[in-house]
């Protein structure tokens, strides 16, 4: 079957609309990337309380949409694996326990990340050395 054209030949406008529809789906459908949203919203008030640089932002915010962003894709195959059966299959099953193991090495790296440069900073700020 052709691909549908609507689809195909889709604006930039029609683009980025669905894109944030994605967006909210995922944040209102998921525990998980609301948990994930909240640890990165007390990241950042950590930052801006420790006085992080220009750099540290940086990493920590490639930490946090990392692991929002593999929330999302976890998220995105959880709702395929429903869409293609509500059976149990262990091919799926795998899939999704990998897509699940991706956001916990996303998470692991950035806490350690996070531990680093704020525990670092607050050293720095308590006058540790």
């Amino acid at each position: 079957m052709p691909p549908d054209p609507s689809f195909v030949q889709r604006s930039w406008f029609r683009k980025f609309r669905d894109a944030f529809r994605g967006i909210v789906v995922g944040v209102h459908g998921q525990s998980s990337f609301q948990v994930h949203l909240a640890v990165g919203v007390s990241v950042v008030a950590a930052g801006i309380a420790l006085h992080v640089t220009l750099v540290e932002w940086c990493i920590l915010a490639l930490c946090i949409t990392g692991v929002l962003t593999a929330e999302m894709f976890n998220s995105s195959l959880e709702s395929m694996a429903k869409a293609i059966t509500g059976e149990s299959d262990p091919h799926l099953g795998n899939s999704l326990d990998i897509a699940s193991a991706a956001v916990l090495v996303a998470s692991i790296g950035s806490a350690i990340v996070g531990a680093v440069i704020l525990g670092h900073r607050l050293g720095v700020l308590l006058k540790w050395w």
